[in-house]
């Protein structure tokens, strides 16, 4: 198993008001729009009265009115998988999830995950961070056995559900031969969600065709995800799948804070990655939250001074990847923070870029436009690959033999500065975390913190961090107008979709 490396961290120093030992433009900026010295000293103190009150919250078995509803369970949850898996090994629920996940990868050569927000999000974040970024177009040889992975259920729109129904029928053929099986994990903790409930209909019918509607190998190659009591548990067992090769997603677990339940492990696991790395990571965040003072407390600065910020104005909170692979965990935040905290008329708005790639669309209105973003850098240290380097050319009209022995690190970690010195010069506030780089164990740790951080923000702001009432309103008019659109001619879906 990887071995732990060193820990991420939160640098926040750009964000606070420098010591000006005279006026200057500069400094009536500074003080208008970074943070006080004074008032991150001030919220020290509450912020580790809420670390206590976040805590406590883990033991409540009947909560008060006021903390409802309350879903702790993910705080605790990285510990205890690791314990359990430690105790019973192939017993355990960690152990489900690895069986599970191994017989999917022995049995077929694609899988496609079917969920939409909470359900969806972690797995496609760790795809992208930790798998090779061309994974599917890799030959199976160098795919080491891993099957290739697809995400849907995530919308609900036509035209790619087909394009990936012509894929497979395309490519799998003969379902006798490994390569060419393909399987489903769907996730959904209710089993009501519209979008992927209607996507696993679709596809489960497309799995009947290949395998045939009473192939016994439809039940190994389908894997549901789900709550202890749901519609789609029932399903599945109608469907003739037995309890034991259904992960279960707690009750005190949220669908956005699910990252390390079935929800992200299986997928994770499918994909042949180190999650006890990553549960680890995750474990040994939580133990810095409870465990550290505030200065060596990465959750309660990024909690505190975020929530600060938000307080003075930078109410759109930008997350900036300087990676490529990190832009779905920066999606995978947008959620996390959007409706934990998007309440009751407040909240900030979560952006998510990648630099410096966005600079070009972005960057004009983050350095010169309204004064309303805090942007936190995700920065990671040290790079997996031999570098690329620009190396000595014939012809010079680029004017970039001068950089003749740089690489393509080289060139982000200036930008990066580049980047940090403009926005300080004109008194816009940037912060970085630090990942040492992009492996199991950081991605873990950066999730956990990231959630943690969430729900401190909450309590801080006086927000409740768990549930999401808002989300109702659409869900309820959605299934109103769906029931007042009239049926498609029976037998025409697929003639239509193939202009037939």
């Amino acid at each position: 198993m990887q071995l732990p490396d060193e820990n991420i961290e939160y640098q926040f120093q750009r964000v606070l008001v420098p010591q000006a030992e005279a006026w200057t433009p500069l400094a009536e900026l500074q003080a208008q729009h970074l943070l006080p010295v004074e008032e991150l000293d001030k919220i020290k103190d509450r912020a580790l009265k809420v670390r206590g009150q976040v805590v406590a919250e883990r033991e409540l078995q009947n909560p008060p009115a006021n903390l409802r509803p309350l879903n702790p369970g993910f705080i605790d949850l990285p510990t205890k998988l690791l314990d359990g898996y430690k105790r019973k090994q192939d017993a355990s629920e960690l152990g489900r999830v690895l069986r599970l996940a191994q017989r999917l990868r022995d049995t077929v050569d694609r899988v496609v995950v079917l969920g939409i927000g909470g359900s969806y999000l972690a797995s496609r974040a760790i795809f992208d961070a930790l798998c090779h970024a061309h994974h599917n177009e890799m030959p199976a040889k160098l795919r080491m056995g891993k099957p290739r992975m697809y995400f849907e259920g995530n919308s609900i729109d036509n035209d790619p559900l087909q394009d990936l129904f012509e894929l497979l029928e395309n490519t799998c053929v003969d379902p006798d031969i490994v390569d060419e099986r393909w399987g489903v994990v769907v996730v959904s903790k209710s089993g009501d969600t519209l979008e992927t409930a209607a996507a696993y209909r679709a596809v489960r019918g497309e799995a009947a065709k290949f395998y045939g509607p009473k192939s016994e190998m439809l039940k190994k190659v389908v894997v549901p995800v789900t709550g202890a009591k749901s519609k789609l548990r029932d399903l599945a067992r109608a469907e003739g799948i037995a309890d034991d090769d259904i992960p279960t997603i707690p009750d005190d677990v949220g669908g956005r804070f699910s990252a390390f339940t079935a929800v992200g492990l299986l997928p994770a696991a499918v994909m042949g990655l180190d999650v006890r790395a990553m549960l680890l990571g995750a474990s040994a965040m939580t133990r810095r939250f409870v465990e550290e003072p505030f200065d060596r407390n990465p959750v309660l600065q990024f909690a505190a001074v975020n929530h600060l910020m938000t307080e003075r104005g930078k109410t759109t909170r930008v997350m900036s990847a300087w990676s490529k692979k990190l832009e779905a965990v920066c999606w995978w935040y947008d959620q996390l923070l959007a409706e934990s905290l998007g309440k009751n008329g407040r909240g900030p708005t979560p952006l998510t870029m990648v630099s410096t790639r966005d600079l070009h669309s972005r960057g004009q209105q983050h350095q010169d436009g309204t004064r309303d973003k805090l942007i936190n850098n995700l920065v990671v240290k040290q790079i997996k690959h031999p570098p690329v380097v620009l190396g000595m050319a014939d012809r010079n009209e680029d004017d970039l033999n001068q950089f003749s022995r740089k690489g393509q690190p080289d060139l982000l970690d200036a930008a990066l500065k580049g980047t940090n010195e403009a926005y300080a010069e004109v008194a816009r506030p940037t912060a970085d975390i630090t990942l040492p780089m992009i492996s199991e164990h950081t991605i873990g740790q950066l999730f956990q913190m990231l959630m943690l951080a969430t729900v401190v923000e909450g309590r801080l702001m006086g927000t409740n961090p768990y549930g999401q009432p808002g989300v109702q309103a659409y869900k309820a008019n959605t299934l109103r107008h769906l029931k007042a659109v009239p049926n498609l001619p029976k037998g025409e879906v697929r003639d239509q979709a193939k202009g037939v």
